[in-house]
């Protein structure tokens, strides 16, 4: 049988390593800072344990660690009398991510077994972030495990609120708000007194004036603008009446309109830039 090392980045990296028995996945989560969730499959003959200490993986700000580690032990499980060497590498790996064995709130067996003279065990464990006031404990759910042989492990991660905006001001290439801007920056630049810059503090001076009034002259001219799909610098007034037509008509006819304006507002937009370009160069 064949299983996969997996690397998930929620953003744009994924990778995968080939090995065998063995199921690792990381998931990355980003609130400003960048955190790892290490769900862990390590089969009888420890496969997993195995890659992490020789490998000795270094990954930072791990928020817990938790699966399936096919390990019985009497540091988590009082119904079994003894102690596995197997264990203390599995703490030594979860102390290598500054992590620490979670006590469940209800002691009870993870793993429940169908085979007769078998006991029931616990070999579904969850390591929490070192001295973590807001992690510091989980739930084991029987009750949810409905056909599986495994019960859940829940625990709650508190999220940050985020502020997301939908809107933003902008200035549409081509339009009468960018036409009115360049008038008034221009308009502003003449008015400044730059016949006297014989120092560098008056330089820094006349450096924020100009920033001052491109700010000032942004406001002025910029209007809100719903974030949507079409929040592309080439989309144009142009666009946004066609799409408006459109979606007023449902007609075969207006949405060919409406894709020659998108065709022609790409076209011009990238030709301006490579124009730009060639110019600077």
């Amino acid at each position: 049988m064949l299983t996969f090392v997996s690397i998930l980045f929620v953003f744009f990296f994924a990778k995968t390593f080939l090995i065998t028995e063995t199921l690792i996945s990381f998931l990355f989560l980003n609130n400003n800072i960048c955190y790892y969730i290490l769900n862990i499959y390590s089969d009888s003959s420890h496969s997993a344990l195995k890659y992490l200490k020789d490998t000795e993986a270094n990954v930072n700000n791990v928020l817990l660690m938790t699966g399936d580690f096919n390990i019985r032990d009497n540091l988590w499980d009082p119904s079994f009398p003894y102690h596995s060497s197997i264990s203390d590498d599995l703490l030594m790996i979860a102390d290598s991510f500054n992590l620490t064995l979670s006590s469940p709130t209800n002691l009870g067996p993870t793993r429940f077994s169908d085979t007769a003279g078998e006991s029931n065990s616990v070999i579904d464990l969850m390591f929490l972030q070192s001295d973590s006031d807001e992690l510091d404990h989980h739930s084991i759910l029987p009750g949810s495990r409905l056909s599986s042989d495994h019960a859940p492990l829940m625990i709650e991660i508190p999220i940050c609120n985020e502020v997301i905006h939908s809107t933003k001001f902008v200035i549409s290439p081509g339009s009468e708000q960018e036409e009115e801007f360049i008038k008034d920056v221009i308009k502003n630049f003449n008015l400044l007194d730059t016949s006297n810059i014989g120092s560098i503090e008056r330089l820094n001076q006349i450096s924020d004036q100009l920033g001052s009034i491109i700010v000032q002259m942004w406001s002025k001219n910029a209007k809100k603008s719903r974030i949507s799909k079409h929040s592309k610098q080439w989309w144009s007034n142009l666009c946004s009446t066609a799409l408006s037509n459109y979606r007023t008509s449902r007609s075969r006819e207006n949405w060919k309109l409406f894709k020659t304006s998108v065709k022609e507002a790409k076209r011009s937009f990238f030709d301006s830039k490579i124009q730009e370009i060639a110019n600077k160069s």
